[in-house]
């Protein structure tokens, strides 16, 4: 269905980065990609981050601008440079992360987060290992225990009709070997 929601490498990179989150708008002028994190987004974002920590017994996140500065200047890139496709989030840093990208139709930072969550699934946290075949990054970077702050925004590209949205998670999560609660 050209409709659906295609979701590209729910991807969980090590050393606190993953692929994964949020947060649709519209294009700007001459079909360029925008990019957002209006208050409202950002309730969302945290709201449904904070229920799924909140599940597990982990403590809230709080809003960092800067995170959210730094995820809008990125998917802005991205947008522009490369019409709204995966960002190389690969390097480690300072920022743990989560990307998704979706293309056929609007997904709110609801949606986007519940995509991730939705690995717990397949996380078993008695010996943090994920089943086999599937992947669990995202979902741990989400509820990891030493994140406390969050930062999300997203771009569209109309001419494609996809979008990105980024979140980056401080400290960053999802380290191999550690368990994230």
């Amino acid at each position: 269905m050209a409709h659906r929601l295609i979701y590209i490498a729910l991807l969980a990179l090590c050393q606190g980065s993953a692929n994964g989150v949020l947060q649709m708008t519209s294009a700007g002028p001459n079909n360029e990609p925008t990019a957002a994190a209006q208050p409202s987004a950002a309730e969302e974002f945290l709201d449904v981050h904070n229920q799924a920590r909140a599940e597990v017994g982990v403590g809230p996140l709080k809003w960092g601008e800067s995170l959210a500065n730094a995820t809008t200047r990125l998917v802005r890139y991205q947008g522009v440079r490369n019409r709204c496709q995966f960002a190389n989030l690969s390097s480690g840093g300072k920022y743990g992360a989560n990307q998704l990208w979706a293309s056929g139709m609007v997904v709110t930072a609801r949606m986007a987060v519940e995509a991730w969550v939705a690995e717990k699934k397949y996380y078993n946290h008695t010996d943090n290992s994920c089943a086999a075949n599937h992947r669990c990054g995202v979902y741990k970077q989400v509820v990891w225990r030493k994140s406390s702050e969050l930062g999300c925004a997203q771009a569209t590209c109309a001419k494609e009709g996809s979008s990105l949205t980024i979140c980056f998670y401080y400290p960053p999560g999802n380290v191999i070997g550690e368990s994230p609660y």
